[in-house]
């Protein structure tokens, strides 16, 4: 779903009250763009040192890096491709060696371009997190402190509603409320667990 659906405290409630394991691509990426990993060898190859940290370790330095992607959109088509692949394989291994263990009921991914990026193949399921747009406006106000030109600004950036709904298996509503997002959550899951 999009900013201020309520993705997060949606999957805080799933980690408390089942055996799950959660994994967001964001933090997956940041793992994987460490030294002495494939994609960090890749990127560095593409981008050279200037987005690297000064001195031993040289990690990513997180601010050089978001300018020279965001300064050309072809770099930031180029990351995409290094970077996604690299999450998704991530990804797989993990979900199968969950399955071995069998000590894992439910396996949850949150990706910022779960459509975009094809997760539907890896994935039984793809669950929308909604909630209109006026409570979302009004969250993030509330919550991050975004004027509400940001918050519109930021939600005309991503999926309508009807992509969202187009590509999902699964609608979580959480328009009224976390209480009844949370029985959604639970009807839809009592068949798993």
């Amino acid at each position: 779903g999009g900013i201020g659906g309520g993705k997060s405290s949606i999957l805080n409630f799933i980690s408390s009250h089942y055996i799950a394991e959660i994994y967001y691509a964001d933090d997956i990426a940041k793992e994987l763009e460490q030294p002495g990993t494939m994609t960090y060898d890749r990127l560095v190859a593409m981008f050279g040192k200037e987005i690297l940290t000064k001195g031993e370790g040289s990690e990513m330095d997180r601010s050089k890096f978001a300018h020279v992607i965001y300064s050309n959109p072809s770099n930031l088509e180029k990351v995409e491709e290094i970077v996604h692949p690299s999450v998704q394989t991530y990804l797989i291994e993990k979900m199968r060696a969950a399955a071995k263990m069998h000590e894992t009921e439910l396996f949850f991914i949150e990706a910022a371009l779960l459509i975009e990026k094809g997760y539907n193949d890896i994935v039984d399921e793809m669950w929308y997190i909604y909630a209109d747009d006026e409570t979302r406006i009004k969250r993030l106000m509330e919550s991050r402190g975004y004027t509400r030109k940001k918050a519109l600004s930021i939600m005309d950036n991503q999926l309508s509603d009807a992509d969202f709904r187009e590509h999902s298996d699964v609608i979580i509503d959480n328009s009224e409320g976390l209480e009844a997002a949370y029985a959604q959550v639970k009807a839809r899951l009592e068949g798993f667990t």
